[in-house]
């Protein structure tokens, strides 16, 4: 009885602060003229309805629950002074803000927006440019970061900062989201039960993504495109990955996804397309691969070592130049039921599973893994000479390491 009696306590209070909440303007003509002003005379609950025009403050703290709503986007332009606008209430809205000129430091990561130790939190509709870091989010959960645009200027890994960044948080959702030329597009750590959704994340310096020690997230329907190295996703459990498209991420030491030390993680539906690397994996046991493309990729997975349990199942390998790079002779992993271009079989009884196994390793991705320089000879006579004495007699690959049962077209 008494629990009720404080719940509906809690209730008529909120309502009572909603009903009371008031809209206060700033403009140059009206008489708050700045937003520190709004933000210091301002009541739990009010908004401040930031009229169009050019506001250059920076260090704006907002410490108590409001909502800073842009009217036709105006301009709070920092002047490489500093940090911008920071959170450390909870119930604080951000919404429809154009914010420019954050200041870099070598000392401090200042940031667009950041949010402290805070609670249900919405940060949507917000154009940033000029930016050190963009959004920071730094142990703050049960919010929503949306519909924003985040156009960096970086040149360089040690003078820039990341677009989204999520540190000790958790219950966060991240959606529709687009993100460009900075260091990290969106960087999560020690961040549970995340949700990355329909984000555009691209030309980046480094990752499109990039999270370590974060746990239970959820990433689905992104785009990561041309992007330095692609996506990282380190030392992290029960991950769920689904419906993303990993294309163009070029170089030498460039893949779509990046894959160490990940334990227990669902990876379905995703494409990679024209990737040096379509998947890097090391470390990273007990992960089903089920429904994706590789498409035109130099190799479309190359598993590097300590890879256990793994089940690929069906996949759609299309064109690689390489499927499969392995550099162990033991596998326990499970490749069934995959399209392979390469497959050369035949399938007598037309159950539309050829009749002949496909071993996806060749030998001349093991001699290229150890000596670089022979991918020269990647369409030679010589190339096709000893993958085929490979797959007679396999000396340097694992002799169960093979599609049993490979499909005779793709998967739609």
């Amino acid at each position: 009885m008494k629990y009720t009696y404080h719940i509906f306590t809690f209730i008529f209070l909120l309502i009572g602060s909603l009903l009371w909440s008031r809209t206060v303007e700033i403009c140059k003509s009206c008489a708050v003229k700045t937003i520190k002003e709004g933000v210091a005379q301002a009541f739990d609950f009010d908004t401040l309805l930031i009229k169009k025009g050019t506001y250059k403050e920076f260090n704006i703290r907002v410490d108590k629950p409001l909502v800073l709503l842009g009217e036709d986007y105006p301009v709070i332009d920092g002047e490489d002074k500093g940090e911008i606008i920071t959170i450390v209430s909870d119930g604080v809205t951000i919404d429809g803000l154009f914010i420019i000129n954050v200041g870099t430091s070598y000392t401090a990561d200042y940031a667009a927006i950041r949010v402290v130790e805070s609670e249900n939190f919405l940060i949507q509709n917000v154009v940033l440019e000029k930016l050190f870091f963009g959004i920071y989010l730094e142990k703050s959960n049960n919010g929503r970061v949306y519909h924003n645009k985040i156009i960096g200027d970086a040149i360089d890994e040690y003078n820039s900062g990341n677009g989204i960044q999520l540190w000790y948080s958790k219950n966060v959702t991240v959606e529709r989201n687009i993100v460009q030329h900075v260091r990290d597009g969106i960087y999560l750590e020690f961040s549970d039960n995340i949700t990355i959704y329909n984000n555009t994340s691209s030309n980046n310096l480094r990752y499109g993504l990039h999270f370590m020690f974060s746990n239970d997230d959820v990433y689905t329907d992104n785009v990561f495109e041309n992007n330095g190295a692609g996506v990282a996703v380190m030392f992290s459990k029960k991950i769920k990955m689904r419906g993303n498209s990993f294309k163009k991420n070029w170089g030498t030491a460039s893949f779509g996804m990046l894959l160490k030390e990940i334990n227990d993680a669902e990876i379905n539906g995703n494409t990679f397309e024209e990737n040096t690397v379509g998947i890097n994996i090391e470390g990273s046991n007990r992960i089903e691969y089920k429904n994706n493309n590789f498409v035109n990729n130099g190799w479309a997975i190359k598993v590097r070592g300590a890879c256990y349990t793994n089940s690929f199942v069906n996949n759609n390998f299309l064109y690689n130049s390489f499927d499969i790079s392995y550099n162990s002779k033991l596998n326990d992993n499970k490749f069934e039921q995959n399209y392979w271009s390469g497959y050369t079989g035949y399938d007598l009884d037309k159950n539309g599973i050829g009749d002949v196994p496909y071993r996806p390793v060749k030998l001349f991705s093991y001699i290229v893994n150890r000596t670089p320089e022979t991918i020269v000879l990647l369409r030679s006579l010589f190339m096709d000479i000893i993958d085929f004495s490979e797959r007679v007699s396999p000396i340097f690959t694992p002799d169960n390491l093979l599609d049993a049962s490979p499909l005779m077209k793709p998967l739609r």
